[in-house]
């Protein structure tokens, strides 16, 4: 049979695994205890009668204990779950514990408020982002730091005999021997092709310039205003073809030794008549060149046209 005043004597003056003595108070650190003191009314080995409250992932439950139950220590509580509602839950214990002793009905509602107060605050610094803080060995770290010095003069070295082996296979080094790493040499050769088909999109890709286009700011003269600057199919190109081979002949005629004089002589009265020519030509083409206007009247019947 329980004893609570017995169990108490024996905790209080012999030895209980549970409390923690300090110079001031005394303090229990048994998870069903709902002060976390260490006295009478709050022991929970001592009362044969006792209700708590406890926190699993989040969510509340109220713990009862009676007297009917201490045979069976795997039946000894009871529990039930509070609502997230601090309102709620206040009436859930006083629902549960309508005839229990007011302490420690008041007692569990303070760790209730206690509970939902930390429990809220927990919800918001889980929103925060915030820096999580670790301890790194001091031997690991510098056993670290050590691998990776030596890996990277490893990978140097490695890269420097691959890169020299390359270079003497390209040359021609050592002949028809072929018993080197195919796959490796492959790798190498792809990487190679790329990075080539890359340098010439970039250079591709340079040279590149936007293309610029000359536009005329009027319109073409239809093609019957330009056949009137041609006379009897001869145009200004011809006029000046006809020019050169005149400097062409005058020219061949003065290098000539003795006839100097006779072919001068003959040059101008040949040349005289063909620049009568070219002027006639010329002042046809500046009237052929001005404008054709018609008038047409819509009283008389008749049309008159007129040039200017």
């Amino acid at each position: 049979m329980q004893h609570d005043e017995v169990i108490w004597q024996i905790i209080r003056h012999s030895h209980c695994s549970f409390m923690s003595k300090t110079e001031t108070q005394n303090f229990c650190r048994n998870e069903y205890n709902v002060t976390g003191l260490c006295n009478r009314s709050s022991c929970p080995l001592a009362n044969s009668r006792y209700a708590t409250i406890r926190e699993h992932e989040g969510v509340l439950y109220l713990y009862m204990k009676s007297i009917e139950r201490a045979h069976t220590p795997k039946n000894l509580w009871e529990r039930v779950k509070l609502p997230r509602n601090y309102e709620k839950a206040l009436e859930t214990i006083d629902k549960f514990l309508q005839y229990w002793p007011k302490f420690l009905v008041h007692k569990n509602k303070q760790r209730l408020t206690k509970m939902t107060q930390y429990l809220i605050r927990r919800r918001k610094l889980a929103l925060k982002v915030r820096e999580k803080v670790m301890a790194v060995p001091t031997k690991t770290k510098k056993r670290e730091a050590r691998r990776e010095a030596k890996a990277e003069v490893a990978a140097v070295l490695d890269r420097a005999i691959e890169k020299e082996l390359l270079e003497r296979l390209q040359s021609g080094t050592y002949g028809d021997i072929y018993n080197f790493p195919v796959k490796e040499y492959e790798k190498v050769l792809e990487m190679e092709g790329m990075q080539a088909a890359s340098e010439e999109e970039d250079n591709g890709e340079e040279e590149l310039e936007p293309e610029v286009e000359f536009v005329e700011g009027y319109e073409m003269e239809e093609e019957d205003d330009i056949e009137d600057f041609t006379v009897g199919g001869i145009d200004d190109a011809d006029l000046l073809d006809a020019d050169e081979e005149d400097t062409d002949e005058g020219s061949e005629e003065m290098d000539m030794d003795g006839r100097v004089g006779t072919k001068k002589s003959r040059t101008e009265s040949g040349s005289a008549p063909q620049k009568l020519d070219t002027d006639n030509i010329r002042t046809k083409l500046k009237r052929k060149m001005r404008p054709h206007v018609e008038v047409e009247y819509e009283d008389a019947a008749q049309q008159q046209t007129t040039y200017h």
